[in-house]
C-alpha cells in the first residue's frame, strides 16, 4: 500500500503519523524462515541479513510485516548515500560490509499473523498486534504539526499521516495514507548521459532525465540534468549500469535543447533514480536537482509527471 503527497490533514484526530523513513520498503514473509522482497518482488533476503536477525522474535510463527529498510548515520540520522552502497551487493557478508555499513529495519504494519489475513483490520488494530510482537516498531505519534516540525528539525524526510480505521490494500496508493515532506524529492527515470570533464574525464559528468506522461509510457518528458550530489562510488555505479543500455538515439518526446543534447549518449529508459530540488520551472523542468541515489525498487514506467509535485 502506497500514499498520496499532501499536507496534514484537516481531521487530525482521524489520523497518526509515523516518521517517514529515508530508506527503501522490503517485506518480511515468516514461515520456518524468513524471505525478505522489495515492493515489486525483487528478492531481497541476501542483501539484508539483517532483516531475518530482526524477526527472531517471531520464531515458531507464520506473518507477513512491512517495513523500511534504513542505513543510519555516525550520529543516528537516515543515510541515504550509506544505503545505496548496500544497494546492489547480494552478499555483504563476503563484502565485508555487515560491520561498515549495517542497515536497519524499522517495522510499520503487520499483514498476515498464524493463518489470519489482516487486511481488512483498522490500522490502529494492525499496529496493536505488530507491537506486541517485540520487533521494535518505531511508535505512531498525534496527528500535529509540532511533530512535522519536529522532524524538520531533525533533518528527517517527513512524516505519512495514516487514518487509524484504514484497512490496507496491497498495491493502491490510497488516500488513507497521506505522505507529507520536508524535503522535496522527485523519482526520476534516466534517459541519457554526458561525459564528464576533468577529474570526471572518462565517466559520468551528468544525468539526463525523463518521467513519463498521462496513462500510458508513450510520452516521456524531458524534466532536466543532474551532475551534483555524486560520490565516486555513485558515479561508478551508475556508468556500471547504463553502459548496457546505450542506444543510437533519444528515448525522450521531442526536440532537447542543443546545449542538453550536445555529446550525450542515450539509454533506455530502464533505471530508476531520486533527486532533491528546489521547484519546477514553468517549462516542465526540475530546479536546481541534486542526485539522491538509485531507485532499484521503483518501475520507471511508474514514474510519472503528474504524480510529482
Amino acid at each position: 500500500m502506497l500514499a498520496i503527497p499532501g499536507e496534514i490533514p484537516s481531521d487530525p484526530g482521524a489520523y497518526a503519523l509515523e516518521v517517514k523513513w529515508d530508506g527503501i520498503r522490503a517485506l518480511a514473509y515468516v514461515d520456518g524462515g524468513v524471505r525478505v522482497t522489495g515492493r515489486h518482488g525483487a528478492d531481497f533476503t541476501s542483501r539484508y541479513p539483517e532483516i531475518s536477525a530482526a524477526m527472531a522474535p517471531l520464531a515458531g510463527r507464520r506473518a507477513v510485516v512491512d517495513g523500511e529498510v534504513v542505513a543510519f548515520d555516525p550520529e543516528g540520522r537516515p543515510s541515504f548515500a550509506r544505503l545505496q552502497r548496500r544497494m546492489h551487493v547480494t552478499d555483504p557478508a563476503a563484502a565485508h560490509l555487515l560491520g561498515r555499513l549495517p542497515v536497519s529495519y524499522l517495522p510499520f504494519d503487520l499483514l498476515h499473523l498464524d493463518g489470519r489475513t489482516l487486511l481488512d483490520l483498522p490500522y490502529l488494530d494492525r499496529r496493536a498486534l505488530l507491537d506486541s510482537l517485540g520487533l521494535g516498531a518505531p511508535p505512531y505519534l498525534p496527528c500535529e504539526p509540532a511533530v512535522l516540525e519536529a522532524t524538520r528539525l531533525q533533518g528527517l524526510e517527513g512524516v505519512v499521516a495514516k487514518r487509524l480505521d484504514s484497512p490496507y490494500r496491497p498495491g493502491r496508493r490510497a488516500e488513507w495514507w497521506i505522505k507529507i515532506k520536508n524535503l522535496r524529492t522527485a523519482e526520476v527515470v534516466v534517459g541519457g548521459w554526458r561525459p564528464g570533464k576533468g577529474r570526471r574525464a572518462g565517466g559520468v559528468g551528468s544525468l539526463l532525465l525523463g518521467m513519463y506522461a498521462g496513462a500510458s509510457p508513450a510520452g516521456f518528458l524531458f524534466v532536466g540534468h543532474v551532475g551534483t550530489g555524486f560520490t565516486d562510488a555513485m558515479l561508478g555505479d551508475v556508468l556500471r549500469l547504463i553502459e548496457p543500455l546505450e542506444i543510437g538515439q533519444s528515448p525522450f518526446s521531442g526536440e532537447l535543447p542543443r546545449e542538453i543534447s550536445r555529446n550525450a549518449r542515450w539509454v533506455r529508459p530502464e533505471l530508476a533514480g531520486e533527486v532533491a530540488f528546489t521547484m519546477w520551472t514553468r517549462d516542465g523542468r526540475l530546479r536546481n536537482p541534486v542526485w539522491r541515489g538509485l531507485r532499484p525498487d521503483k518501475i520507471p514506467a511508474e514514474v510519472r509527471r503528474e504524480e510529482l509535485r
